[in-house]
């Protein structure tokens, strides 16, 4: 009989130009995200629930990125990726870069 041994999905996340402030001032996370089922989309949410630490407005605007932070997955541009139905796969770097600066 065979097992299954759940999963989780391993991934490396983070953060530049200032979008660090908002996630407890550290630019990289090592996250295990559990199943394997993620979008690009859903880890927003996750992120939003789970590693931002102020202003919630800064980082998205309804169910996407606020305008002014660049997506990449493994320096890929996520909008040639198909934005947030981007499936992740495990070991994908996610960067998330913030355009925005006060002056």
């Amino acid at each position: 009989m065979a097992t299954t041994i759940a999963s989780g999905l391993p991934l490396t996340i983070e953060f530049g130009g200032g979008a660090e402030l908002l996630f407890s001032k550290k630019k990289k996370h090592e996250v295990d995200l559990p199943g394997d089922d993620w979008t690009l989309g859903r880890l927003l949410f996750w992120l939003r629930d789970n590693l931002l630490t102020e202003r919630p407005e800064l980082f998205m605007q309804g169910d996407t990125v606020r305008p002014g932070i660049l997506v990449l997955v493994n320096d890929a541009d996520w909008e040639l990726l198909g934005e947030g139905d981007y499936k992740l796969c495990p070991r994908d770097r996610v960067l998330f870069i913030s355009t925005l600066h006060g002056g």
